[in-house]
């Protein structure tokens, strides 16, 4: 049996996020999806999502594509494979040729993990949700804040 690991935040859950666990869905047996915790995004982007973890793990668990979804809480992808040990990691193109994408491919193929890059959604985003949110709420109009 395949199993796929697919992590994000999935903050502000959008049909980026959902055609990323479809299309890994599609390409594994068993799909477990890691939602980053609001520490570890803290920690790693700086921002403090939108909705806590737990509703994030409701969302996204609550998928048809996702067989198991598990908080990502652990500092590395490494470390989360050493936990679930899975086969296939999936993520959106926008880590291709990145030094951080190199670098995990070179650590996930010394332990025989695939690495499956998706086209990244670009008409639609978190960030950008988030700086529409931002804007309605200090009374610009959000598709004036979308152009920016």
């Amino acid at each position: 049996m395949k199993v796929g690991y697919a992590a994000g935040a999935f903050d502000l859950f959008h049909i980026g996020h959902l055609n990323l666990l479809k299309r890994a869905k599609s390409q594994c047996d068993f799909l477990i999806a890691g939602v980053v915790s609001d520490e570890m995004l803290q920690i790693n982007k700086g921002i403090t999502p939108v909705i806590g973890l737990e509703e994030r793990l409701e969302i996204v668990g609550n998928s048809r594509y996702v067989d198991r979804a598990v908080a990502e809480d652990l500092p590395t992808k490494m470390q989360m494979w050493e936990e679930l040990r899975f086969d296939i990691f999936f993520k959106g193109d926008d880590w291709r040729g990145t030094e951080k994408g190199r670098r995990l491919e070179i650590e996930f193929a010394e332990v025989g993990v695939e690495v499956v890059y998706f086209p990244y959604t670009a008409s639609t985003s978190s960030t950008t949700l988030r700086r529409a949110l931002a804007a309605i709420n200090s009374g610009i109009s959000a598709p004036a804040a979308l152009a920016s």
